[in-house]
């Protein structure tokens, strides 16, 4: 089981916070730090200082780190033009010697575009398809040779289809709970299928959809990863626990129900619940960044025993 740290700059964050976390995610052995892509904060917070951009925090992350994996749980479709993501993907990619991975969404959040001036269209979802097929062409396309696309919301003509990412091949992570075209865009498009704040059974009531999709399309059962973000509160004791959920105003008992919480030996227990429905990964949602000390007693005490 990869154990991935996940961060909600929105709420509030600066780049060298999110930097000092990213250290500390390299050093403390965990698989990757990932970020989401909102400019807008959720909740009872101010998000001071201010949103930062999910790519040029990650282009930055790219260059100040060495080993883990960087990416997003998702880019919002509605902030980026596809041929203009995959070129951004793409050059983080190059500047992280090879370690980005894309995770694309069609966007929800309709306040930050208010907020932003950031058009918020009805038909999300059928940009979101286009857009997939898009980036995922343009990377597939040899050098050399040029790429055309045709479609309802975005037209490229003759597009060098340049730059390369370093990877042969950027994993793409789709997710969701849509019963229908979620499964079937990730059949398509996936590499990695992700299901956010979900629990075991709802889990593996979407990962089954998947891989009957993905059956239906032809491809391996074993070609596809399965994971899922939770957010995390792990504590030494219940004094501890307690204390790190009112730090991101939560309550215990909610977040025992609906994430991973509690000590080190009842996470280590539901992971392996989640584990056994077939989730290979999962984005731990750390919501105070301050507390690197909860970090260090995941890794110690959680992720050691997944090993």
């Amino acid at each position: 089981m990869d154990l991935r740290i996940f961060t909600e700059p929105q709420q509030g964050a600066t780049y060298d916070t999110l930097l000092t976390v990213a250290k500390a995610t390299e050093d403390l052995g965990f698989d990757a730090f990932f970020r989401s892509d909102h400019y807008l904060s959720m909740g009872n917070t101010d998000g001071l200082p201010g949103p930062t951009d999910a790519w040029i925090t990650l282009a930055g992350l790219a260059r100040e780190t060495k080993r883990i994996r960087l990416g997003t749980l998702m880019t919002a479709g509605t902030f980026r033009l596809p041929g203009v993501l995959a070129i951004q993907v793409a050059q983080v990619d190059q500047m992280s010697g090879g370690r980005v991975e894309l995770g694309l969404g069609a966007g929800w959040f309709e306040e930050e575009h208010k907020a932003y001036g950031i058009p918020f269209p009805k038909e999300k979802f059928a940009r979101l398809e286009e857009q997939l097929a898009i980036v995922t062409g343009l990377w597939a396309t040899e050098v050399g040779k040029t790429f055309d696309f045709r479609g309802a919301y975005y037209q490229l003509t003759e597009s060098p289809a340049l730059p390369k990412p370093a990877q042969a091949r950027i994993p793409v992570l789709i997710g969701g709970h849509g019963a229908t075209r979620t499964p079937r865009l990730a059949a398509r498009y996936a590499d990695e299928f992700n299901i956010p704040f979900a629990s075991i059974e709802d889990s593996e009531r979407q990962f089954g959809r998947v891989r009957a999709a993905a059956q239906e399309a032809g491809r391996d059962l074993g070609d596809l990863v399965y994971s899922n973000a939770l957010v995390v509160c792990v504590g030494r004791d219940e004094q501890e626990i307690a204390r790190r959920a009112a730090a991101i105003g939560r309550e215990v008992d909610e977040l025992r129900a609906n994430g991973l919480a509690g000590t080190p030996a009842e996470v280590v227990d539901k992971i392996g619940r989640y584990a056994e429905i077939g989730s290979r990964r999962i984005y731990l949602q750390v919501l105070d960044l301050a507390d690197l000390d909860h970090l260090e007693l995941i890794s110690t005490q959680v992720q050691s025993q997944l090993s």
